[in-house]
């Protein structure tokens, strides 16, 4: 289902910047020319799906993908302005970084990012773990949004026990 966030209530959050600078993690705007390596490290993960989401993301101006970055190795992103205006996603973390605030982040660096660039609302597209959004920025569900935007999408194989498809 899509789930529906007040951009206008969010706000940063240093005591989370703080917790990723001490785990040595960055978060920040991806290049241009960081679509290859970021686009190669999301397909066996999360498919191809999001891999064209991704690159588009990457194709606006300004860039609304956003990634974490820890020891120069990629583990995280997070898009919006992918397959709609006003929506958030994909996100993904790689699996060593899951629990440690690295989706959070990401999260609200994006969300803050639509809110500055004159978004009120801003919706989470097929999101998968709705408890998630709704504790970190108050997501509420909205009725009748199975399938949405999603209704009728061609289907691409996905890695095996990945569905590229869903959020």
């Amino acid at each position: 289902m899509d789930m529906l966030v007040k951009l206008y209530e969010l706000t940063p959050d240093p005591a989370l910047d703080r917790r990723m600078a001490d785990e040595g993690i960055i978060i920040r705007r991806a290049l241009a020319p960081e679509l290859k390596p970021l686009t190669d490290w999301i397909l066996p993960r999360f498919g191809a799906g999001w891999v064209g989401e991704a690159t588009i993301a990457l194709a606006r101006q300004p860039v609304s993908c956003f990634i974490a970055v820890k020891d120069g190795a990629l583990v995280g992103f997070a898009c919006h302005e992918a397959t709609a205006k006003g929506f958030f996603g994909p996100t993904g973390v790689d699996e060593s970084c899951r629990g440690k605030g690295v989706g959070q982040a990401l999260l609200l660096r994006t969300l803050l990012d639509m809110r500055d660039q004159g978004y009120a609302y801003g919706v989470i597209g097929g999101a998968g773990p709705t408890g998630f959004y709704q504790r970190t920025v108050g997501a509420v569900a909205i009725e009748g949004s199975v399938p949405g935007i999603y209704r009728g999408m061609l289907q691409t194989a996905a890695p095996s026990g990945v569905d590229g498809n869903t959020k």
